[in-house]
């Protein structure tokens, strides 16, 4: 079910496809899981390009609190899929008698690993970009070549990190748990700069 390599392939494709198509033209894969990765991916993606447009010099407050705000819902619209992407594993292995109780708990899921390869797959894609920018000044592409060496192999380092998980999940050696992000900021009974203004 959770192939690493296909999940990264995915996620690069995607992050390729969304700079360069039309976002309507987008379908999501047939295969339920790796579907769930693209929505999870889209919502990296989307926060990624919004976050951009509160970094414009020129914005004023008004669209700032706009931007601010777009930027809470994408951010619990991520975690929430990441933690969907737990659910989903845990789901699947559940039947088999797994995840073993016994067995040493990794600090990170599945879904968190797929996140932080959602957000390399970004990264890689925009600091290409720049190592082709032609008003780049002098240096500005050999930085960014060693830059995207680094994340390269830290992409890689970490689909085999999740891929060895998942195979070590698989066979009882370890386990992981649906670790809930909790977020309070989008919750209006539990953040005062929302519940203290009634």
């Amino acid at each position: 079910m959770l192939n690493a390599n296909a999940i990264s392939r995915l996620q690069a494709q995607l992050t390729t496809d969304w700079h360069r198509e039309a976002m309507e033209s987008w379908r999501p894969p047939s295969d339920a899981f790796l579907a769930l990765v693209a929505r999870q991916h889209l919502a990296n993606f989307e926060l990624w390009h919004t976050e951009d447009e509160a970094r414009r010099p020129e914005a004023d407050d008004a669209q700032l609190a706009r931007v601010k705000r777009r930027i809470d819902e994408t951010n619990q619209r991520r975690n929430d899929l990441a933690e969907q992407l737990d659910r989903a594993a845990l789901d699947y292995i559940q039947p088999l008698g797994l995840p073993d109780p016994a067995a040493e708990l990794n600090s990170e899921s599945p879904g968190l690993i797929i996140d932080r390869l959602s957000i390399l797959s970004l990264k890689i894609f925009h600091t290409a970009e720049e190592v082709y920018r032609k008003d780049a000044p002098a240096g500005h592409a050999d930085r960014n070549r060693d830059r995207l060496q680094i994340l390269s192999e830290q992409r890689d380092d970490l689909t085999t990190c999740l891929d060895h998980l998942w195979q070590q999940t698989l066979s009882g050696q370890r386990r992981f748990k649906l670790y809930r992000q909790l977020k309070m900021y989008n919750d209006p009974s539990l953040n005062p700069a929302v519940y203290g203004q009634k």
